[in-house]
């Protein structure tokens, strides 16, 4: 099974998208031929920045080797490196009618949010269809949110081989588990933009700052308190183990326990997850050349099986099997 996943460089990671999404992507390297990418194309359509999406994309890198993509099983590659992509894109853009783009949903949620809608947002879902198919992949794990891609991805290839003959594997999603909300600071689901992250590469003493700062009741130190109802518990159930689990559990509800104990419970089983990986993603980012290595090798992985796709899909529709050289 060939399974692809994609990672825009538009943002520094916080523990909700480590949890939510980082960790299933990596558990599936273990069992699938995983190809895995940086989504530059897909985030230019909001970063206009060249050197924040420099630094982004190095960052994302950085964070997938460092939190324990295997480069040996997964390749780990730049979506704009594999030009490839961009040809299929147009092909596949040519058997889809615009109706099906205008319902899409990001389509549909920028126009929703006032936002400017350039081209690029509109044909979101052909590049995103065109990155699945190219690699003969048979599965693309998604949340049920994401799920609307894949579909179309499904469509425009069926199309494709209807008109066509068989050129592309029909992927199947995989939606995740639903994974707990990840409560932020404030109790509200973990977003950005909601201004409530705890960002995964704080060093340590910043990121107990911040977990000392997450919401709770009032309730002093000789009330007993419900673990249930508590933002604090709710993370440290994400991060501890059973065993320990049980026994905070225990002290929320007897007499003694300040949320401030509570708090500093959650920093130590966090920072045990991090620490360990904070130190490798740090050496990454001081020595830019292994991350480049990684990504030198997962490019040429990944456009070996993005030139015999695309060949096929060329011949299909009456070019030449690959693309011509000019003669100089």
């Amino acid at each position: 099974m060939r399974a692809l996943t994609g990672i825009k460089p538009t943002a520094t990671p916080h523990l909700g998208n480590l949890l939510g999404a980082i960790a299933p992507a990596l558990a599936l390297q273990e069992k699938a031929d995983a190809f895995y990418f940086i989504a530059d194309y897909h985030a230019l359509t909001t970063l206009q920045d060249a050197e924040r999406m420099r630094q982004y994309t190095r960052e994302v890198a950085a964070t997938w080797l460092a939190l324990g993509l295997d480069p040996a099983r997964t390749s780990l590659f730049v979506q704009s490196d594999i030009p490839e992509v961009t040809e299929l894109t147009w092909l596949l853009a040519c058997v889809l009618g615009s109706g099906a783009l205008e319902r899409a949903h990001a389509y549909k949620a920028a126009q929703q949010d006032g936002r400017e809608v350039n081209v690029g947002t509109f044909l979101y879902p052909v590049l995103m269809a065109a990155d699945i198919l190219i690699y003969d992949s048979n599965a693309v794990p998604v949340g049920k949110d994401q799920k609307q891609h894949v579909e179309m991805a499904r469509d425009m290839a069926q199309a494709f081989n209807s008109r066509f003959g068989e050129v592309f594997v029909i992927p199947e999603p995989i939606i995740a588990e639903a994974v707990a909300t990840i409560p932020g600071l404030d109790g509200r689901k973990m977003s950005k933009s909601y201004g409530n992250t705890i960002e995964v590469w704080l060093p340590a003493k910043q990121l107990r700052k911040k977990i000392m700062s997450i919401t709770t009741d009032s309730r002093g130190v000789d009330e007993v308190k419900d673990p249930d109802t508590c933002n604090v518990f709710a993370l440290y159930k994400l991060f501890a183990t059973p065993e320990q689990i049980a026994a905070l559990a225990e002290r929320y509800r007897a007499p003694g326990l300040g949320y401030g104990h509570a708090k500093e419970e959650l920093f130590q089983v966090v920072e045990a997850r991090l620490a360990p990986a904070r130190v490798r993603y740090e050496h990454l980012l001081a020595h830019p050349e292994e991350i480049d290595a990684v990504l030198d090798a997962g490019t040429r992985r990944a456009r070996t099986i993005a030139a015999g796709v695309l060949a096929r899909a060329r011949q299909a529709v009456g070019f030449a099997g690959a693309p011509r050289r000019a003669v100089m």
